[in-house]
């Protein structure tokens, strides 16, 4: 079934390679990676150019398409990270996100800015399993193996970035 998709996507049908799940998915691994919302779209169309590639290289379909897209939105997330500095506008990015999504109080938009800023101050490769783990709902064994680290890596970064998110929270007196 996933083959035949994937022909379509190719141009013989034009049916597109990621459902309206997967490219809703994909962006929120976007935006929670830090890609300004102006830039989501670009950042969509390259997770599906990349699994186009793919599929035109001859290489066998993901075995999980939407988590392989996760993955490529993350690496996307952290490759935008790297080439721009978004220190301050991460935490209004994500909380005028999770208002859109689901109008909360005072307490839960402070909460929002207060886990940006913390995520924002983790070290790349900590970010993007917080993000792959919580945000895209990954399980560690998924993430180990779409970035090629042993799961015990996983487990470590994110023990790790959860302990210093948990730390910055209580510092702010958020929690």
């Amino acid at each position: 079934m996933l083959r035949g998709k994937l022909r379509r996507a190719r141009g013989d049908v034009g049916d597109d390679p990621l459902d309206a799940a997967q490219e809703r998915r994909v962006r929120a691994v976007l935006a929670l990676g830090g890609v300004p919302q102006a830039d989501l779209p670009d950042g969509v169309q390259q997770v599906r150019l990349r699994l186009l590639e793919r599929a035109a290289s001859g290489r066998e379909a993901p075995r999980d398409v939407s988590a392989w897209a996760a993955v490529v939105a993350s690496n996307l997330a952290v490759d935008w990270h790297r080439a721009r500095r978004r220190q301050e506008r991460i935490g209004e990015r994500l909380a005028a996100l999770r208002q859109a999504e689901h109008p909360s109080g005072e307490d839960t938009s402070l909460l929002s800015l207060a886990v940006a800023r913390g995520l924002d101050q983790l070290p790349d490769a900590q970010r993007q399993v917080v993000v792959l783990r919580f945000y895209a709902d990954l399980p560690v064994r998924d993430i180990a193996g779409q970035l090629g680290v042993p799961e015990g890596t996983v487990k470590s970064r994110l023990h790790t970035a959860v302990r210093a998110l948990r730390a910055r929270l209580h510092e702010d007196e958020v929690v």
